[in-house]
């Protein structure tokens, strides 16, 4: 299928079919990126939508899937892209919901835990409560800065990650790959001290 590139080498991108386009963009023609956006945002945005029901994390995760296409493993000679990016988009909304779900279960256990503190009234709870609060302090303090930094603008101030990297002045991705080492760091020393 490559052949066919350079069998039309003056033939406009906008007239090229999306495999031929794809391997455009992984022959390094940045324009390409551009075209195959415009035939495809459309359906990428709407699956996105439609799994993940946030406007701004749908937006978030089609740029991610544009930004990273030609890295991808798509295979001109065994599909239609428009077919592979349904199921990626889908794939990676879902990976986003259970993430998603997971840190919203692990923030509410501890809320839960800080607020039973607040309710205590024995002080052998209290105590017990105090050690844990410590603990999540700790774990938290073993983090980077920029780690710390993302997670409290998240959690605390409610921010997206997108508010966060203009916030920040950092890239999107950068923001989303910060807070996740971040969690699976805090979980991971939390998980060791429960154990």
């Amino acid at each position: 299928m490559q052949h066919e590139q350079f069998d039309h080498p003056d033939r406009p991108l906008l007239e090229q079919t999306d495999a031929e386009v794809f391997l455009a963009l992984k022959a390094g023609q940045t324009a390409a990126l551009s075209v195959l956006y415009d035939r495809h945002v459309g359906l990428v945005y709407g699956v996105a939508l439609k799994v993940l029901e946030d406007a701004q994390e749908a937006e978030d995760l089609a740029q991610d899937i544009f930004l990273n296409l030609g890295k991808s493993s798509y295979d001109p000679q065994r599909g239609v892209l428009r077919t592979f990016l349904a199921v990626l988009v889908r794939s990676r909304a879902i990976d986003r919901l259970r993430s998603r779900s997971t840190t919203q279960k692990m923030l509410d256990r501890w809320q839960l835990n800080r607020s039973q503190m607040v309710a205590s009234n024995s002080p052998a709870e209290y105590v017990s409560q105090q050690e844990q609060s410590q603990e999540v302090q700790a774990a938290l303090a073993q983090l980077s800065e920029s780690q710390q930094q993302v997670l409290r603008l998240s959690y605390y101030d409610g921010l997206s990650h997108s508010e966060i990297a203009e916030q920040l002045q950092m890239p999107l991705g950068t923001v989303k790959s910060t807070a996740r080492r971040g969690l699976l760091k805090l979980r991971q020393t939390l998980t060791d001290y429960i154990e």
